[in-house]
């Protein structure tokens, strides 16, 4: 009986906490195409973006809490119809701070701390993705998580989603949208954005509802990262 115990236990594996889905690997890269669509009430204008963006773990950094991060490269390519992606340098665009602690992933972006991710991961967990912000509170929830899902041809077989904010407005006027997602081993590997006016709601003359804002835009902003490719260097 003691060596059964003995065995029982040896194989016992710690519970998964979530960890993977925030590699913290020297060298790591992931590849991403963006897409931005920029509506401007004031020319009366929309504006076009694409580029791609690499973002790479490049360096060790100890932050003003002396806590140990990774400074987090971000690179860039503007698309252009005449030569391809494969022909054009990349260039630094910012250097990020990424912090995983036992029970956080915090990411500084643009000097602004975000809360990306907490530990251990769980459908009944929620957050203030801004408490180390002065933009406001935000709660952070976790949609689903360890799902299998494709992603731009790629198929993950782990990854969970992070709806920041999904706000349709009291006014129906403010559209607000923010995900992210996250494959386990890889990192981050969809982004998505969705902030949106429209001055007047409109209804549906057969439905007798109101018009979602996406399809009244007045301005605002609709930004996708999606994953292409990951690697090390």
């Amino acid at each position: 009986m003691l060596l059964l115990a003995a065995c029982k236990n040896k194989t016992e594996l710690p519970p998964d906490v979530g960890y993977a889905y925030a590699p913290v690997v020297l060298g790591k890269y992931i590849v991403y195409d963006v897409d931005s669509t920029v509506y401007d009430d004031f020319n009366k204008d929309t504006t076009y973006y694409k580029y791609r963006i690499k973002e790479k773990l490049e360096e060790n950094y100890t932050d003003n809490q002396g806590r140990e991060g990774i400074r987090l490269v971000r690179y860039i390519k503007m698309y252009d119809s005449t030569v391809s992606y494969e022909n054009i340098p990349w260039i630094v665009k910012d250097v990020w701070i990424y912090t995983k602690t036992n029970t956080t992933l915090e990411v500084v972006e643009e000097d602004v701390r975000f809360t990306k991710l907490v530990f251990p991961v769980s459908d009944k967990v929620t957050w203030n993705g801004n408490a180390h912000n002065t933009i406001g509170e935000w709660e952070y929830k976790y949609a689903y998580y360890d799902s299998q899902e494709n992603i731009n041809g790629t198929t993950f077989d782990k990854v969970l989603q992070v709806t920041q904010k999904d706000d349709k407005g009291l006014n129906v006027i403010h559209r607000e949208y923010f995900i992210e997602k996250f494959a386990k081993d890889v990192g981050l590997v969809y982004k998505e954005i969705k902030d949106l006016y429209s001055n007047t709601p409109t209804i549906d003359p057969i439905t007798h509802q109101v018009v979602p804002v996406e399809q009244r835009i007045t301005k605002g902003v609709i930004y996708k990262m999606t994953y292409i490719t990951h690697g090390y260097e």
